[in-house]
């Protein structure tokens, strides 16, 4: 079969172009003989970046050596690698399908805002690619290396599925996917693949103890009295996950953890609850007319800008 009969697979992710996931998945790739496999990945960990872009200086891209595909390293973010994998400055056209994964760890719930594993099938949205972001939900302990391989063959169907749509036309242009694999997936569910929606109550990061500048050991702000003296310490703060509330019902998460594949459809934005939507609607007329009506609003609006002030309260209203 000629290379360029076969659809053009781009893969990304935030653990680095040498993470397991990654590797694992191209190697999956490529064993088929089905599509033509492209890397653009970070040089290094890049994880929880969220949709960062290097904006300020150059970023460099790098080959790396990928049996059976042609890779680059990239010293930019997620976000970063899709935008230049997918512009034809890397890569001879624009690929069929972007993936971004296998992450090491879930991203339900909030976590796709954190998740420069998500931000790369993102970016790829934001241009017109179909994307996918998968990720395997790894407990310490308990999973292996090897599972990265297995998740990867687990995905295969969907992607052979999209990429059947893809060539139809028929695959939506209005959402990408988010894809977690459970922990034990040789034993899950049977009916494996749910569809459902993102639970918007997962884990909160949270800031965590301060640390000892000359120890690293936890120690509290409040044991030491004296004000002046916590003023002039070079306070050092280290983050720590908590479990926060989770929602029940048919959400990514509680799928996850019965042993299924979720498959979450995403958006670039996401709405605010109805509530709230229509709660605005009602609100801000009232602020606008208040506004118009107070002398001190209006001054402060006026060494705005006029028209400023007006395209601000459109752009609210609507």
């Amino acid at each position: 079969m000629e290379d360029t009969a076969r659809p053009t697979i781009m893969i990304t992710n935030d653990d680095g172009i040498d993470a397991p996931g990654l590797q694992a998945l191209v190697r999956v790739l490529v064993s088929t003989n089905r599509y033509r496999v492209w890397v653009c990945a970070p040089d290094s960990e890049k994880s929880a970046v969220s949709h960062s872009i290097t904006w300020l200086h150059a970023i460099s891209a790098k080959r790396a050596d990928i049996s059976g595909a042609t890779a680059f390293a990239v010293s930019g973010t997620p976000a970063d690698c899709t935008s230049l994998g997918i512009s034809k400055a890397l890569f001879p056209s624009v690929p069929d399908l972007v993936l971004s994964g296998i992450n090491m760890g879930s991203n339900c719930g909030y976590h796709i805002v954190y998740s420069g594993t998500v931000a790369g099938a993102r970016e790829a949205f934001l241009y017109d690619v179909p994307s996918v972001s998968m990720s395997y939900d790894w407990v310490g302990g308990t999973s292996s290396i090897n599972d990265f391989t297995l998740a990867a063959e687990a995905c295969l169907p969907i992607i052979n599925a999209i990429l059947v749509e893809i060539k139809n036309k028929t695959y939506p242009q209005k959402c990408f996917l988010n894809v977690d694999l459970p922990t034990n997936i040789p034993k899950h569910k049977a009916s494996c693949i749910h569809s459902c929606k993102n639970s918007n109550k997962l884990y909160v990061f949270l800031s965590g103890h301060m640390l000892s500048t000359m120890t690293n050991d936890p120690i509290s702000v409040a044991s030491k009295t004296d004000a002046k003296a916590v003023s002039q310490d070079n306070l050092l703060f280290k983050r720590e996950v908590k479990a926060g509330q989770v929602e029940n019902g048919e959400t990514d998460y509680a799928f996850l953890k019965e042993g299924y594949i979720t498959v979450t459809a995403l958006g670039a934005l996401s709405h605010a609850d109805m509530n709230c939507q229509t709660y605005f609607r009602e609100w801000l007329p009232a602020v606008a007319e208040h506004t118009s009506s107070s002398a001190f609003l209006t001054q402060s609006l006026c060494s705005f800008g006029q028209a400023h002030s007006a395209n601000f309260y459109q752009f609210l209203i609507w």
